[in-house]
């Protein structure tokens, strides 16, 4: 098999635009030589599941040295520069800590459960890669329901966490755990409102679909719908337990949060997979909102998962940007933020986008009209609604003075003084 994909590799280089040439190409192969029609499919599969679990193993340990190296760049830091080149050994200097720690359990802790936890909290990840279309013909799976897979995969991860930090028996994991599920329930609902909009715009549920639809109308979603994109920005950053919504482990007020108990390798499976759920939820922004592997006939000279990847980059730049620059919320305001401001745009976004859908098909007018006035339309209106939220609702989560105050002298009350020779009481 390796030297068979090495001869179509170098005898048809250009079959790399498409990797399911390459898959294509086996599987023929296969075929010729009278394998059975199951074993075709199990490669098939054995193939994509092998590229998706590479380029997820490879972000893992990739990521950790980009985050810390552009945060730090951000506050003034160099970031890893002592370990290899540049620092690029650093990820493989913690893997090798992380292995040789010992991995301990309390001894009150409920067994199974707590060693259960962190496997289930990487794996939903792996699988929301499956239905994600890199390319024209490279989808895994191509559901037509894909949008309710991701809704449904996408939810696991918080049941995980609360399975970490209940089988703990410790309160500061609980505390942890139960901010997880405050905010599943109160993010959950914008996302899945924001979602909702892009499915009634574009008219399928299917991931492939929707990035054909982007083709077809030379128009990424995130310009039709950028108050969509907005609310399933922040509302997923608040998900993925990402500064500045990572409350669930805020080690200032509840120690470590859920994994407080977790070391070694355990442990390294819950920071592993918050950098990978990060890569996924790039990459469904990406497949949503900004065309997936489509840019403008640029994919029919640059391989379409070559610019997928480069705009799953792109997107998750903006989390490590979130991440380097604001400061933690505090409880209240994450849970009023999602409650006050999201959830109602949300719901105003969904009514927006059924009025436009209904003039298209009512009005009988063609989308080269109407689709650039949708643009400008709900352009302004996002820029309208954001400047109301910034008047009227942004001064509530202010914790500090907007100006600065200047006093001539500062009254220090000084302690009594003490005879000679005595102790002060």
């Amino acid at each position: 098999m390796p030297l068979a994909l090495l001869s179509i590799i170098t005898r048809h280089w250009y079959d790399i635009r498409d990797l399911s040439n390459l898959s294509g190409a086996i599987e023929d192969r296969i075929a010729d030589a009278g394998g059975p029609d199951w074993l075709i499919y199990v490669v098939s599969a054995l193939l994509g599941a092998g590229g998706i679990v590479a380029f997820i193993g490879g972000v893992a340990i990739i990521n950790i040295w980009v985050e810390r190296r552009v945060v730090g760049r951000m506050q003034s830091r160099l970031g890893p520069n002592r370990a290899g080149p540049f620092g690029l050994l650093q990820p493989v200097a913690d893997a090798i800590k992380l292995m040789q720690k010992e991995v301990l359990q309390p001894r009150t802790a409920s067994g199974l459960i707590f060693t259960a936890a962190p496997i289930m909290f990487t794996v939903p990840g792996i699988f929301l890669m499956a239905v994600l279309p890199w390319g024209r013909n490279m989808v895994l799976a191509d559901l037509d329901v894909g949008m309710l897979f991701l809704l449904a995969a996408s939810s696991l991860g918080a049941l995980a966490v609360f399975m970490a930090g209940y089988s703990s028996n410790n309160k500061y994991a609980l505390f942890g755990s139960m901010r997880v599920i405050a905010m599943l329930v109160s993010y959950e609902i914008p996302i899945v409102l924001a979602l909702l909009g892009v499915v009634l715009f574009t008219g399928t549920m299917s991931l492939n679909g929707i990035v054909l639809f982007q083709e077809q109308y030379r128009v990424p979603i995130v310009m039709l719908q950028p108050l969509a994109f907005l609310i399933y920005f922040f509302a997923v950053s608040a998900e993925l337990n990402r500064t500045p919504a990572d409350i669930a482990e805020a080690e200032s007020e509840i120690v470590g949060g859920y994994h407080t108990e977790y070391s070694g390798m355990k442990f390294g499976l819950f920071y592993a997979a918050e950098l990978i759920n990060a890569v996924v939820a790039s990459a469904i922004i990406s497949t949503l909102f900004l065309g997936g592997w489509w840019l403008y006939k640029l994919d029919e000279l640059v391989p379409g998962w070559m610019i997928y990847i480069g705009k799953i980059y792109g997107v998750y730049f903006l989390f490590i940007w979130t991440r380097g620059t604001l400061p933690r919320f505090r409880i209240d305001q994450l849970l009023a933020f999602a409650w006050k401001w999201l959830t109602p745009m949300a719901i105003l976004n969904i009514v927006l986008v059924a009025a436009e859908v209904l003039i298209w098909e009512e009005s009988g007018w063609s989308a080269g009209l109407l689709i650039p006035v949708y643009v400008a339309a709900n352009g302004l209106i996002a820029v309208a609604l954001i400047v109301a939220f910034v008047r009227l609702l942004a001064p509530k989560f202010q914790r500090f003075p907007t100006r600065l105050r200047y006093y001539d002298e500062i009254a220090v009350p000084s302690l009594p003084a003490t005879p000679a020779g005595s102790r002060p009481a």
